[in-house]
């Protein structure tokens, strides 16, 4: 990955075009999640996020909060919410109806996932009456709102459940095909892992906008064994940063480990934007503060701030 140095002399060297964020968030377990979450929303509203998208359990596990959540975020910024919405463990009629639930609550913009397998499973299997996979989601709700924003997945190491690189890139095309709008990839830590992922996408046919998931990092060790079962790759000179760090908990600590998750956020953030990435997804984990450090870096502080 290029230098924090390098990146930002590449930025200083030309006039790029605006670049943009949205935001990832899972939804409040309580009310006292709903105020954080609420706070988070206003923190980040002066930086113009582009949206907030909200995920979506398995099956609908969290349909509720959810939609609490959406409702939230709503009453608290200007900000556009996006609604993650899965096929998984329902029906098309019981999918649809969801999707109609976040209509009325005055969403336009769906993020139309296949989603996990629940829990206990291997596999994912398609409830009998249900939709068999994202691209066939995306194109019932294409039909049925033909000016619904609809974001989808990539992966730029491949989905667990592919057989191959071709399988996964025919499948995102799918997706656009049915009429996607764009894709969020999942997160990964080696930008070379996405330039190479957006070049065999270009080449396999695929035009539509592709942009970069950002994992922020609030617990580096905890974030690595997610990625492991995401089959996300977590490069070596990464884990050496924060090694000798774990179950430490005392302030200095702690405070190191914050100021390397923001260093390598800014850093990563920096070195795609040096590529030419003008939209960055930041998976927040419900934290402001990494997303901050990254919206400052990559946009400078808001307007009326001196």
């Amino acid at each position: 990955m290029t230098s924090l140095s390098t990146a930002v002399e590449k930025l200083r060297q030309k006039e790029p075009a605006p670049v943009g964020v949205s935001l990832e968030v899972f939804p409040a377990k309580d009310e006292d999640g709903l105020v954080a979450l609420a706070a988070l929303a206003r923190r980040l509203e002066p930086f113009a996020p582009e949206y907030i998208s909200v995920t979506y359990g398995a099956g609908g596990s969290s349909r509720e909060r959810t939609l609490a959540t959406i409702e939230a975020l709503r009453a608290a910024t200007n900000t556009p919410i996006a609604a993650h919405l899965t096929v998984v463990n329902a029906s098309r009629e019981e999918t649809m109806a969801v999707a109609e639930r976040f209509r009325a609550a005055g969403v336009d913009h769906i993020v139309a996932l296949r989603g996990d397998p629940p829990d206990g499973a291997s596999h994912f299997a398609p409830h009998p009456q249900g939709f068999a996979n994202a691209a066939e989601l995306v194109g019932a709700l294409r039909e049925h709102w033909p000016d619904l924003r609809i974001s989808v997945a990539a992966y730029p190491e491949g989905h667990p459940e592919s057989p191959s690189r071709a399988a996964d890139l025919a499948n995102l095309k799918a997706k656009f095909e049915a009429g996607a709008d764009e894709a969020l990839t999942q997160f990964f830590f080696d930008n070379t892992l996405f330039s190479d992922f957006l070049e065999e996408a270009r080449a396999a046919g695929i035009a539509g906008d592709i942009h970069p998931g950002i994992m922020l990092i609030p617990n580096f060790f905890q974030v690595r064994n997610f990625a492991e079962r995401c089959k996300a790759s977590v490069p070596e000179w990464l884990s050496r940063r924060f090694a000798g760090l774990k179950g430490r908990k005392d302030g200095d600590s702690l405070l190191v480990h914050r100021m390397l998750a923001a260093a390598f956020a800014v850093e990563q953030v920096l070195d795609l934007a040096a590529r030419g990435v003008r939209h960055f997804h930041l998976y927040t984990m419900n934290r402001p503060q990494l997303a901050e450090a990254v919206c400052r870096a990559l946009l400078g502080g808001p307007d009326g701030e001196s």
